[in-house]
């Protein structure tokens, strides 16, 4: 369990709390899709910051992961906040929960539910590679193993479609939907047809496009609706809707006719993501930079 710290207004300790606020929301293009992949980057090790680390000798870093490197983006932002933060109470808030407070502000500020954050985690000093390559959830996974790589960290299958409308903002490059949009059968033949104008066969890896297609700024249902016109980025994305199972079928269809329920479902979800195996006491340190351990 994570200490709470206290909010009362005006009282010291909220200041951390404020400053990354402050500044998630200054800062150009941030966005939760730029900062933090709700979905991802936690569920390898818990919150721990552990994708922020820059690869060294002696380990080579998440960053580099294939569901990472096409889509986390921002770091610098972070970085950003950490500075700031740093220089109002040094070596006492941690990477992992300006990465906490970062996504659910990011949220807000976009048109979405927050829910609470503790605070009290503390920073990975290792990151692995082969183990964001093996457990993170791929773009090009089918609905079992979709299912399968929530359900191993514990989510229920109503938590993995909402969490999976975080995808109703953000970019994603060309490299993690060009199988999707060249090779899909469940996918709307005009939109796919956008889609390859400016993510050929070959080369254009790195162009963006947004993963919302509608409303790409905006935290609301508009993903739930692409998925049901056949217009999801991801084949799995799509899974969730053309997948096969009735279960998820529906669930698509009901969060995209009631905005209200999957806010409260996403923000009841991210809760339960931001508490997975946070490393507290003695255990990590608070990183001086998030992209390197002390």
């Amino acid at each position: 369990m994570l200490p709470r710290l206290g909010h009362h207004p005006g009282d010291e300790s909220t200041l951390p709390n404020e400053k990354i606020t402050y500044h998630g929301r200054k800062s150009l293009g941030f966005s939760l899709g730029e900062t933090c992949s709700p979905v991802s980057a936690p569920i390898l090790q818990g919150c721990d910051a552990s994708v922020l680390l820059d690869d060294t000798a002696t380990f080579k870093g998440e960053q580099g992961a294939f569901p990472n490197v096409n889509s986390l983006r921002g770091f610098e932002v972070i970085n950003k906040i950490k500075a700031a933060v740093e220089i109002l109470c040094p070596g006492v808030v941690s990477c992992a929960d300006i990465l906490a407070v970062a996504a659910r502000d990011s949220v807000v500020a976009l048109g979405g539910q927050g829910w609470p954050v503790r605070l009290g985690r503390r920073d990975s000093t290792t990151a692995s590679l082969s183990g964001a390559n093996s457990d993170l959830p791929a773009p090009s996974l089918d609905l079992n193993g979709l299912t399968t790589a929530f359900q191993k960290k514990g989510f229920t299958v109503d938590e993995m479609v909402a969490l999976s409308g975080a995808h109703t903002i953000g970019s994603a490059r060309c490299l993690t939907f060009r199988s999707r949009i060249y090779n899909d059968i469940d996918i709307d033949p005009t939109y796919a047809n956008s889609m390859r104008d400016k993510c050929p066969k070959t080369g254009g890896d790195s162009y963006l496009a947004p993963i919302d297609i509608a409303t790409k700024d905006i935290f609301d249902t508009a993903y739930y609706w692409n998925l049901m016109n056949k217009k999801g980025l991801f084949h799995s994305d799509q899974q969730l809707y053309s997948g096969g199972s009735t279960y998820t079928f529906n669930k698509v269809k009901y969060y995209a006719t009631n905005p209200s329920l999957f806010k409260s479902d996403f923000a009841n979800a991210m809760l339960k993501m931001s508490n997975l195996s946070p490393l507290t006491g003695t255990r990590g340190q608070i990183r001086k930079v998030c992209s390197r351990v002390n």
